[in-house]
């Protein structure tokens, strides 16, 4: 594997970094300077910058609207992003069913959602989870009854992140019940504005309306709207984890947390000299820095594969793991570092331009090794995909 990139690659970075402090608006460079607060709004002013620059989508086929960039400027342009701190854009049309209606999808599909998710005309979010049906997600109750040319779909979908802003919805739902739990369910894409769909913001300890309750009774859906066949959810759900799990390797969130550390730290002093100059606290800056820096290495080596055309399998499970048990323990030593700073919510006039609020972003991702199929869950993917092992 070569960790290095080229010198065209090099130069492609330095064209993406520029654009990027030419194009990126003043008022999201100054919040990026602490933690961010970035709001759906700014995401979404940010997609459509990018989609007038013809960068919102990368990692598509050139045919539909991406780039035909190799991995390697991906790659860049994602770390050069992060550096920036620019806002988060939705993964859920981009980066999962957008994809999948690429892979999967007939061209009518292709046609209706695909330059809509391009422009951001349409925001999509995810109907997976249930009550109940979390980590063992084939055990869903959501159904969808066959009604001649449409569906009747009833039942309730939980932790449907910031639903309330979506317009759209794609969904696990149970069409057969009477086979085995995996080879009954449909993948659905539902209109959120449908008679009979409700959603129902929930507030985090964040106080974050991260979340959502989406109810469904007796909402009707066109067949036209099933992707890769009745009965066939269970295949596309799979053909989705892979990349959901590497993007929740969380390189990007890792670096900026660990820069803010280290800005903090370079800062605040103890006992008459910065934190940064003390062994005890560089030492526990250091072990977490040499650990993302592994975390690193590894994604790079998925990158090398990617430039091969090896698709993520089971080993995306790895990066999920340990991306989101680096970003618990950062945001840790954020909070500690920050001291009694940490305590208030939102820090103002506290180092404003380099601590701003951690505490929303610290309780936020205490749900990292949960969300996108729990870090148990992964160990299992591990232990019987990459080790082989028996099950017990």
């Amino acid at each position: 594997m070569n960790l290095t990139f080229s010198e065209e690659e090099e130069a492609f970075r330095r064209e993406v970094r520029a654009w990027i402090e030419q194009a990126m608006p003043d008022d999201m460079r100054e919040r990026a300077k602490g933690s961010g607060g970035f709001t759906p709004e700014d995401s979404a002013t940010w997609h459509r910058i990018l989609y007038e620059k013809g960068w919102i989508a990368p990692h598509w086929p050139e045919e539909v609207g991406g780039t035909g960039w190799d991995a390697a400027r991906r790659f860049i342009l994602d770390e050069e992003m992060s550096l920036a701190g620019t806002p988060p854009l939705s993964v859920f049309g981009l980066s999962m069913v957008g994809p999948l209606i690429i892979s999967f999808g007939t061209d009518a599909q292709k046609k209706r959602f695909l330059p809509k998710i391009l422009s951001g005309e349409e925001i999509w979010c995810q109907g997976y989870s249930e009550p109940g049906s979390g980590s063992d997600l084939a055990s869903l109750r959501t159904t969808a009854e066959d009604a001649g040319d449409h569906f009747i779909v009833n039942g309730q979908k939980t932790w449907t992140s910031y639903a309330q802003y979506a317009d759209w919805v794609f969904c696990l739902v149970r069409t057969d019940p009477n086979v085995k739990k995996q080879a009954g369910i449909t993948f659905l894409l539902i209109d959120l504005k449908s008679a009979g769909v409700e959603v129902k913001p929930m507030q985090t300890l964040g106080h974050t309306a991260a979340f959502c309750d989406t109810f469904f009774d007796n909402v009707k859906v066109p067949k036209e709207n099933v992707v890769g066949g009745v009965n066939q959810g269970w295949t596309m759900a799979k053909a989705l984890l892979g990349h959901e799990r590497t993007m929740l390797a969380m390189i990007g969130p890792c670096r900026n947390v660990l820069q803010k550390i280290k800005r903090i730290a370079a800062t605040k002093t103890v006992g008459g000299r910065p934190m940064l100059e003390d062994p005890v606290w560089r030492a526990k800056i250091a072990r977490l820095e040499m650990r993302f820096r592994a975390h690193l290495m590894v994604s790079y080596r998925a990158l090398a594969d990617q430039q091969k055309g090896k698709m993520p399998g089971p080993e995306s499970s790895i990066l999920k793991l340990v991306g989101t048990e680096l970003i618990q323990e950062l945001t840790e030593l954020t909070m500690e570092v920050m001291g009694e700073n940490s305590l208030t919510w939102y820090n103002e006039g506290v180092c404003a331009s380099v601590e701003e609020s951690i505490g929303p972003y610290f309780c936020y991702e205490r749900a990292a090794t949960i969300y996108g199929g729990s870090n148990e869950i992964q160990r299992n993917v591990i232990a019987k995909m990459i080790l082989q092992l028996p099950s017990s």
